[in-house]
């Protein structure tokens, strides 16, 4: 259809308005489940008005239909309904509305029987998984809430918090807890806490009431909303029977507002207790460990070498000088047997030396260069001679060979 017009060939608002008809007319009738937003019964007409409003988003469409198809209904402003109509596009305002044909309210049995299937659905996505749980900060810097405006639910929690933990600080964001606005205004107030990095833990409270009341903490945005977040969400909606899909995909699901409050902070009186505890047993803990250290210091100074150094270094003083003098003794007697073989090795050196022959009488003959005379034949007539006796020396001369005596 775009290529049918430009901006020298524009279409008439008329005629985009009917081809607008003509693709809404061919949708034919369809079934459609909402919540009522508004309801009006004008006294003297045969047509009613209502608002059909999305519980999970904030789109809603204007319905119309004959008064005498609400006649035998009972509604009201916030029930839930299943309507058979056809979309009509009203071609002078440029509106779309629905024409229904035919009004079913949606009673409990169906509306549990719906809760059931969205269970099984967000089951088998992992949304229920106790393994994606967040623990909850043992104690929170900041505490968001989420409930009613003025509620015994917001009173009921941040009483019973500040009662155990008196310096707790809320961030409350009240919104509408039942009707047509609870969903997107809960699911809007999750999602500003969750961006809020001071918040630490995220509350969302409401007092009891019937399934109608508490159907909003179980629709399938604010479900998905809440595993979404990253701050750890604690659910406390209604009474102990009450049981919204909101307490199963919450990190912490608390029976009652009232236990939320106690649930989410420690017990400061409970808290000194325990500290109190704690330090009395590491005061026991370090008076035994010292008195342990006391025992075994007083073992080793009753230690002999630390009770009395003194005796120790005697008994090793004497011990020194027996050593001492046994080092004497020994070199004493290694010194005399070396005393006694060296003059044992000296009186055989003298008895071998040429002098100890010499003093016996005997000479020994040399020639001037020092050579010893041994025969006759080593000199001539006439050769100088010296002659080395025991003390000093001769010079001779060598001369005939006297004869031999007879």
């Amino acid at each position: 259809m775009a290529n049918q017009t430009s901006a020298e060939q524009p279409w008439p608002v008329r005629v985009v308005a009917m081809k607008i008809a003509e693709w809404v007319n061919r949708l034919g009738e369809v079934w459609v489940e909402g919540q009522i937003a508004q309801l009006t019964r004008r006294p003297g007409t045969a047509t009613a008005f209502l608002v059909l409003r999305d519980p999970a988003a904030d789109v809603s469409l204007s319905v119309t239909c004959r008064r005498e198809l609400l006649d035998p209904v009972e509604l009201a402003e916030g029930a839930r309904v299943v309507i058979r109509a056809r979309p009509d596009y009203y071609f002078a305002r440029g509106t779309l509305s629905l024409r229904a044909s035919e009004v079913r309210p949606v009673g409990v049995g169906e509306l549990l029987a719906r809760l059931e299937r969205l269970k099984r659905i967000l089951h088998a996505e992992g949304l229920f998984d106790p393994g994606r749980k967040r623990p909850l900060p043992f104690l929170p810097n900041l505490v968001g809430l989420v409930t009613g405006r003025a509620s015994a639910a917001e009173r009921d929690v941040c009483e019973n918090a500040r009662r155990r933990w008196p310096a707790v600080r809320f961030r409350i964001e009240n919104v509408a807890v039942q009707g047509v606005l609870a969903v997107p205004q809960l699911v809007e107030a999750v999602r500003r806490l969750d961006a809020d990095r001071e918040v630490d833990v995220i509350v969302i409270a409401r007092g009891g009431g019937s399934v109608e009341d508490l159907l909003p903490f179980s629709d399938e945005a604010l479900c998905r909303a809440v595993s979404a977040c990253l701050t750890p969400v604690v659910s406390a909606i209604g009474h102990e029977p009450d049981s919204p899909l909101l307490d199963l995909v919450a990190d912490a699901r608390c029976s009652t507002p009232t236990d939320a409050g106690k649930r989410i902070v420690p017990d400061v009186v409970e808290q000194q207790n325990l500290l109190n505890v704690q330090i009395r047993r590491m005061r026991h803990n370090i008076q035994n460990f010292l008195n342990i250290e006391k025992h075994r210091l007083d073992a080793m100074r009753s230690r002999p070498v630390l009770a009395d150094p003194h005796s120790v270094i005697e008994a090793r003083r004497s011990d020194v000088d027996s050593l001492v003098a046994r080092a004497r003794r020994q070199i004493a007697q290694r010194l005399d047997a070396a005393a006694g073989d060296l003059a044992h090795r000296r009186a055989r050196v003298a008895a071998l030396s040429p002098a100890a022959t010499l003093e016996r009488g005997y000479a020994i003959v040399q020639r001037l260069d020092g050579t010893v005379v041994r025969s006759r034949a080593d000199v001539t007539t006439g050769d100088p001679l010296r002659i080395r006796l025991a003390e000093g020396s001769v010079a001779a001369e060598v001369r005939d060979e006297p004869k031999e005596q007879t």
